[in-house]
Parts: C-alpha cells; structure tokens; sequence
C-alpha cells in the first residue's frame, strides 16, 4: 500500500446538462489506475466552474454550499481512506465510495424503485393512465418479484446489479411459469423497461439492462365466433358461478363489440335511451387508432338488456358504481379456457 496512486477529483458534465441548464457536479476516485465515479447530487452553472480549483468561483449562497459540499467529501474520503489503510484493509474505488455515500447508494433497489412509480401512475388514472394499465403495472412488479425471489434468493435487488441475465430470467418465467405469450410478454417487458430508463434518466443506473435485446411481436390471426357457435355458448348453463358471470361478459362484449375495458368501466352514465324509446350505449373506447373520434353509440339488443337487469343489484356493481361484475382481464381469459372444455 505503500506505492499506492490514490487521487480524487470533482468534475462536471458539461453535456449532460439538467433541465434547469446547470452542470451536474461528479466525483471521480482512482486507485493505482483504476477509477469509479458517481454524481454528488448537486449541481452549478457551467460558466462557474473551476475545474483547476474543483469548485464554484461564485459568491451565491448555492455556490458557497456547493463549495463546502465538496470540501466535506473530500475530507470525508481521506479519513476513510486513511482508516481502511490503517486497518491492512484492500482500498478500492468502489469500496470507497461505499463507505462515502453509505445506504444513499445501496437504497436505490429495482422493485422498490418500481413501487414508487406505480404509486405515482396510480394517482394519474383518469389523468395520464388508464386503471388498467396501472393493473399491468402492477402485476409486472409482482411477477419481476417472483423471479427475484426464486433466482437470487432476495427479496429485491441493487440497480446495479441490474442486467441482461434478469431481463432474460424473466422472459423466461413468463413463457413457462405464467404462460404468456410472446406479444403478453412484450407488453410487461414494455412495464419493466420504462423504470430501467426512468433508473438510466435520473443516473441510477449507468448501464441499461435491455441493451442488445430485442423483442418482436408476433402476427395474430384473431378468430371470430359462428354464430351457431354464439348460440350455443347463449344457452349454455355452467354449475361455477364464475363460469356463468364471466360466460356472460363474453356475451355482452360480442353483442356490444365493446373491448374488456370499455366493459369493465360501463357505468349508467352510459346508458341513454332515444325518443323511441330504444337503449343505447354512448361511451369513450380505449382500443382505436383515432382518438379524436373515439366516442361510440351503440344500440343495447336484447341479449346485453338482459345481462345488465341480471346483474343490476350485484354487490360488486354497487360497490364500484359500474354495470357489470367484471373481474380481472387475467382470469377473464382463464375462466373463458376454462369453458371451452366444459
């Protein structure tokens, strides 16, 4: 240790401006050639800067801060670094700036990272998120959370530790444990990925898990019903109750052609009745390309009337305020299998 080459040095990054147009400040610790650095947090205005005094030249009061920020770390790490000398403790880069920043650095987990984002899309619903994208979201964390515990044996995992191998595992577990489809796995591989680049926004993380992996969606051919086929699933009478609640929704999707989530938000505010006396749906749709234009009138048959007067006084209908008990898309297509072979 005692030829050891040991240098600190504050820096910033003129070209990773922040939006309000200051410099992020960085510190760079190099050992016998080997360097790690991290952002400290703050921030200057680049014209500012000194870089061969490693300090603000103004006189403000955040420039004085800043100043004596820098001057505390610097202090801060040779103590460490003496301490860990004194000890015949092996220094590295990255030990350092362990001991530096403490639990600061190793706070910042994947999964809990992820939990504050879905907290934060669950108060735009209605805003920015629909309700059942927030549920998408949701059911990534779980699932990621599942693969976590029974591939590393934790309960979450460090942003870096963060790699290919995970994104992959987790592939992997959706395909085989949760049968997913390739074009279902996409859409949660889409969840995972906007908090790896929220985490590779907010330098979290310097590395992006996702680099070099691909995901292409396959070609659907989407099958319709005969209409022999729809009369029989009308007069079809399960024994389960859920096979018969979720028989149902079926029913009133293919005679409304309303999406899973337009039915599963119909509430009586979308019900009108016109001057002949006729019932109708009017109803903003989720699931078309024009989006100016997505306000739809659709005429209630008899079929889908009768759905709604079988289902008007469910406790799950009052509870919620909505038309139909519908649960979640996940066991919808579950219980849908499910009566295929009944």
């Amino acid at each position: 240790m005692k030829n050891e080459n040991f240098s600190i040095l504050f820096f910033i990054a003129k070209k990773r401006l922040l939006k309000n147009g200051e410099a992020p400040v960085y510190l760079r610790i190099t050992i016998n050639g080997v360097c790690d650095e991290t952002r400290i947090k703050r921030s200057v205005p680049v014209n500012l800067w000194n870089q061969a005094k490693e300090c603000s030249r103004g006189k403000d009061r955040n420039s004085l801060e800043l100043n004596e920020y820098i001057r505390s770390l610097n202090l801060k790490l040779l103590t460490i670094h003496k301490e860990l000398t004194l000890n015949n403790v092996p220094v590295t880069s990255k030990l350092l700036l362990s001991k530096l920043f403490g639990k600061e650095d190793e706070g910042m987990k994947l999964l809990a990272i992820f939990k504050e984002h879905n907290e934060k899309c669950r108060k735009l619903i209605d805003i920015d998120y629909a309700d059942i994208t927030v549920r998408r979201y949701d059911n990534c964390l779980k699932y990621l959370g599942e693969v976590i515990k029974l591939k590393y044996d934790k309960d979450d995992l460090l942003l870096k530790d963060i790699n290919g191998e995970l994104i992959r595992e987790f592939e992997f577990y959706m395909k085989t444990e949760k049968a997913c489809k390739q074009n279902t796995v996409i859409r949660y591989m889409k969840c995972l990925k906007k908090v790896t680049n929220l985490a590779l926004a907010n330098e979290w993380m310097t590395k992006d898990p996702f680099a070099g992996i691909k995901f292409k969606e396959e070609n659907v051919t989407k099958e319709f019903l005969e209409k022999e086929e729809l009369e029989i699933l009308i007069k079809k009478e399960f024994e389960l109750e859920r096979l018969n609640l979720v028989k149902d929704v079926f029913l009133f999707c293919c005679f409304t052609g309303l999406a899973f989530v337009d039915v599963s938000e119909l509430k009586a505010e979308h019900i009108f009745k016109d001057n002949s006396g006729s019932m109708w749906i009017r109803k903003d749709r989720h699931k078309i390309r024009n989006r100016a234009n997505c306000t739809c009138n659709i005429p209630l048959l008899d079929i889908p009337l009768q759905i709604l007067e079988k289902y008007s006084n469910h406790p799950l209908c009052t509870l919620k305020g909505i038309l139909l008990p519908v649960t979640s898309n996940q066991k919808m297509n579950s219980y849908l299998k499910e009566t295929a072979y009944i």
